[in-house]
């Protein structure tokens, strides 16, 4: 699609650091300002920068999904109040630059980059603290800042995303793709070096269980390397990374790490969970989610059958996306099925075949279907690994990102005449290029 004006944070950063937006943020810190970090920060004042951002990651979670499954075709969301939602996402009218589901993500992850950014500078600053605490900072504030960013680019891809928003009186340009990635690829890296040798002495979730310490934050900051790495095809990189982070072949899929939700007072709840067998606002999976499927997955529980069909728009569903299912369930950030799945990809780009399969057939046999039987030659292979990458990573916020790396959008059903797949969102008309 055309690339289309951008979004200005400059309104956002500006919202960012207000008083309002500190408390929300920041968690209750008694209305500071933006210049009480920086002068000579403590170490209370920095953790709660630490849980802002950790909370803030969450803000708009399931209309990302929503928008990324929709225009991937794994989903529907059906919504009384917006028929955005079956119109412009599956192509029957243009996106919209001004669109909801551009807009809110957008601002969320720049928000969370605002608050790194605050991180930053403030633990650079601070002679309250240890050489190796401000490392430690310094490792996470540039881990979940690259992450973010990497989130607006999935999102808007070819039409790019602004790293540099350090300073919103004097913003850097919108990047091109592959500016932003390696972009985001050396701040990771970055972070790395800075966690190496580091001390973490500030509060994690308890979606980060046995990341939480410094050797398990950097094994969690590789693995979002590898991901990044197999976006940017540098095959022999991925497999180092995942070297280094918490992939295992023989461990859990779940292992990973989470965004969590509570239902105590200031915390919130996951938006991507809906009941089952609800009427209005409703998210079903795409028919042929099950109908692709091999007898016998187990992956199947994650699209539940309905009592009674939905239908929407000349669309209809009988199975509601059951992948979160309860209101505090948790959301993966990256999770060593994606992993094994990351370690098929990149030895199949490098022809290295029976170790692809060996990782292929962890994912199969973990879900009940058996071996793979098919062609060990490079495109057969390629396919299996985005059909499990399909099933297992379903509403997690990867298909269209996959389908799209490798150019097979066109594979993509298309529902109803009239209706397109899109390549790329536009970027927001607040940014104002």
């Amino acid at each position: 699609m055309k690339r289309i004006v951008n979004f200005p944070i400059v309104l956002l950063l500006l919202i960012a650091v207000s008083i309002t937006s500190c408390k929300k943020e920041y968690g209750n810190l008694n209305s500071p300002t933006v210049e009480d970090y920086l002068k000579n920060a403590s170490k209370d004042q920095l953790n709660s920068l630490v849980v802002g951002s950790l909370a803030g990651m969450r803000n708009n979670d399931g209309l990302y999904l929503d928008a990324v499954g929709i225009i991937g075709r794994e989903m529907y969301r059906f919504s009384n109040a917006d028929p955005r939602y079956v119109t412009e996402l599956l192509g029957s009218a243009p996106l919209n630059n001004t669109g909801f589901y551009i807009t809110n993500p957008w601002a969320s992850r720049y928000r969370v980059v605002k608050n790194c950014n605050v991180l930053i500078d403030a633990a650079t600053n601070s002679s309250l603290i240890s050489d190796a605490e401000r490392n430690g900072y310094l490792g996470f504030a540039k881990t979940i800042k690259a992450f973010e960013l990497l989130l607006n680019l999935n999102l808007t891809y070819t039409n790019g995303i602004r790293v540099d928003v350090a300073d919103p009186n004097n913003l850097g340009p919108i990047l091109s793709f592959d500016e932003s990635i390696t972009a985001i690829a050396s701040l990771l890296d970055e972070a790395k070096n800075n966690l190496n040798g580091s001390s973490i002495v500030y509060p994690l979730t308890s979606g980060f269980a046995g990341l939480d310490d410094v050797t398990g934050f950097i094994k969690f900051n590789r693995a979002l390397a590898a991901r990044v790495d197999v976006y940017r095809q540098k095959w022999d990189l991925a497999l180092t990374d995942l070297g280094a982070s918490f992939f295992d072949l023989s461990g859990d899929f779940a292992t990973g790490a989470y965004e969590v939700f509570g239902t105590g007072s200031g915390d919130q709840l996951n938006s991507a969970y809906f009941p089952q067998n609800q009427n209005g606002e409703v998210r079903l999976s795409h028919p042929t989610f099950v109908t692709d499927m091999e007898e016998g997955d187990d992956r199947i529980s994650k699209a539940t059958l309905r009592s009674t069909p939905a239908s929407n728009a000349g669309l209809s569903g009988d199975r509601d996306i059951w992948v979160y299912t309860s209101s505090t369930a948790p959301i993966p950030i990256v999770r060593n099925e994606e992993l094994m799945l990351i370690y098929a990809e990149a030895n199949i780009q490098i022809a290295n075949f029976d170790e692809a399969v060996k990782a292929i057939n962890v994912v199969r046999n973990g879900h009940g279907i058996g071996n793979y039987t098919g062609a060990m030659e490079k495109e057969a292979l390629v396919n299996e690994m985005l059909d499990q990458r399909r099933f297992s990573l379903f509403f997690e916020g990867h298909r269209w990102i996959d389908m799209r790396r490798y150019q097979k959008l066109g594979e993509l059903p298309i529902d109803r005449p009239g209706d397109q797949v899109w390549s790329a969102m536009p970027i927001p008309i607040t940014e104002g290029q």
